[in-house]
C-alpha cells in the first residue's frame, strides 16, 4: 500500500492568518492537498471595526495599536487588506477547505473575526471545531506554565490530528 502524504496547517495570531490562507491557495492553485486547519486566534480581516477592537483594544496584551503597526509594516496599499489571501474571511468562496480547528479568546482583539472566519467556514460545509477560551488573552497558547486552557487546547488539537489521519487512513483502506 502507498503511503499517502497527510498536510496539516496551523499557527497562532499572523500565524493563524498564514494557516487560513494556505488552504485557500493550494484550492485555487489546484493543490496541495491539506487535511487539516488549526488556527490559534486568526487574524481573518483587517477592517479592526468590530466589537472586540472596542472591547479588547487596550490593556489585554494585544492591542489595536499593535494591530495598525502590524498592518502598517505588511501592507504597502490600503486596497491590499481586502485581498482574501491577507483576509480570509473577506474570500468569496471558502467550500471544499479542509476541516479546522479554530481558537479563539475572549479578551482579544481579534476574537470577532476569528469567529467570523469559523461562522463562514461551517456556511460553507466545512466541518469546524471552534471554541472560545473565556477569561484568556491573545497568546494564551504559549503560555502553559501559567494557563491551563493552553493544556486544554493542546489537547483539542493532538485529538484533531489524531482524527484527520485515521479518517484518512481507514478510508484508503476501505
Amino acid at each position: 500500500m502507498e503511503t499517502q502524504k497527510k498536510i496539516a496547517v496551523g499557527g497562532d495570531s499572523a500565524g493563524g492568518n498564514l494557516a487560513a490562507v494556505v488552504p485557500l491557495m493550494a484550492k485555487d492553485r489546484g493543490g496541495p492537498s491539506i487535511s487539516l486547519q488549526i488556527l490559534l486566534y486568526p487574524g481573518t480581516d483587517f477592517s479592526m471595526d468590530s466589537n472586540s477592537y472596542v472591547e479588547n483594544g487596550k490593556g489585554n496584551y494585544l492591542e489595536t495599536a499593535a494591530m495598525q503597526w502590524f498592518a502598517d509594516q505588511y501592507f504597502n496599499r490600503d486596497e491590499d487588506k481586502k485581498n482574501p489571501y491577507a483576509a480570509p474571511l473577506l474570500a468569496e468562496d471558502l467550500t471544499g477547505l479542509p476541516p479546522a480547528v479554530v481558537f479563539t479568546a475572549e479578551f482579544d482583539v481579534l476574537r470577532d473575526e476569528g469567529e467570523a472566519y469559523a461562522k463562514r467556514l461551517e456556511e460553507a460545509g466545512v466541518a469546524v471545531e471552534h471554541k472560545r477560551f473565556d477569561g484568556q488573552i491573545h497568546g494564551f497558547f504559549w503560555m502553559p506554565a501559567i494557563m491551563d486552557d493552553a493544556h486544554e487546547a493542546l489537547k483539542i488539537i493532538n485529538n484533531a490530528l489524531k482524527k484527520s489521519v485515521l479518517s484518512k487512513s481507514l478510508k484508503n483502506n476501505l
